[in-house]
């Protein structure tokens, strides 16, 4: 799928995640395909104040005919302002210091400030192999400011039949209107480029002790019955696909 056909392929992502209430959206454009979903819990939720939630999200990139799906390059991901995110009192993880760790010795290096975990899948051609799965546990920790923003610093590591460390920095940047935070960032080359991203799952769900009160990273009210995400997800080969999931929500009381 080239250039001719970005416009084609967004709009048909959009009225299908649109669409995507309750279940998973499947966005089938030429030969390859996105399967995408998120939820939160509890659902039920305050009007007016903020209450504690888990944030669970999935997604899979793949095609019909088993080739290695194109590369994903760079994703932009807008969350509802009903939404906050708290970071005062919770651990640093300076990105130096678990560039070089395996997944488990970054958790324990970085354990304080662990506030979300899941799973990375690549895939790859590899000569006189064929094609090779690539699978990560995924670590995500509260990162030092950037411009005044927090961050989530990213972190996996894969060791068959490459060995490769990643370590991505993502900003969380405030907003106003109808989307209150933004991320934004690029997805690091993968074995040289000839990787491609084909799979990710993460759970949020943070809670911690500051000045003797109860935090959570992760916070939500139900101010209008419907909590959205919005996303932008381009490729190397030109294709954009991008879209917004409306989840429902109940007043509590």
């Amino acid at each position: 799928m080239r250039r001719g056909l970005v416009i084609a392929a967004a709009v048909g992502v959009l009225v299908a995640l649109a669409a995507a209430t309750v279940g998973a959206a499947e966005i089938r454009y030429g030969s390859l395909v996105l399967r995408a979903d998120g939820g939160f819990s509890p659902r039920v939720l305050p009007k007016h104040a903020y209450a504690p939630i888990s944030f669970q999200g999935h997604g899979d990139i793949s095609t019909t005919d088993g080739s290695v799906p194109p590369v994903l390059q760079h994703v932009k991901v807008e969350f509802d302002r009903d939404g906050r995110l708290t970071t005062a009192g919770l651990g640093i993880c300076p990105p130096a210091r678990i560039e070089a760790a395996a997944p488990q010795q970054a958790r324990r290096l970085c354990r304080g400030a662990i506030v979300g975990s899941g799973h990375l899948g690549a895939a790859i051609n590899v000569p006189l192999f064929g094609r090779a799965e690539l699978r990560s546990p995924l670590s995500l920790f509260n990162g030092p400011r950037q411009d005044g923003n927090p961050t989530v610093i990213a972190h996996a590591q894969v060791g068959f039949p490459i060995f490769e460390t990643y370590v991505i920095v993502i900003p969380i940047e405030r907003r106003s209107g109808t989307y209150g935070y933004r991320a934004s960032f690029d997805i690091p080359p993968i074995a040289g480029g000839l990787g491609a991203l084909t799979h990710i799952d993460a759970t949020v769900d943070r809670r911690y002790r500051f000045h003797g009160a109860e935090r959570s990273y992760v916070s939500a009210r139900c101010s209008d019955f419907i909590l959205q995400t919005q996303g932008y997800f381009s490729f190397t080969d030109g294709t954009v696909f991008y879209g917004s999931v409306f989840k429902p929500c109940q007043v509590a009381g």
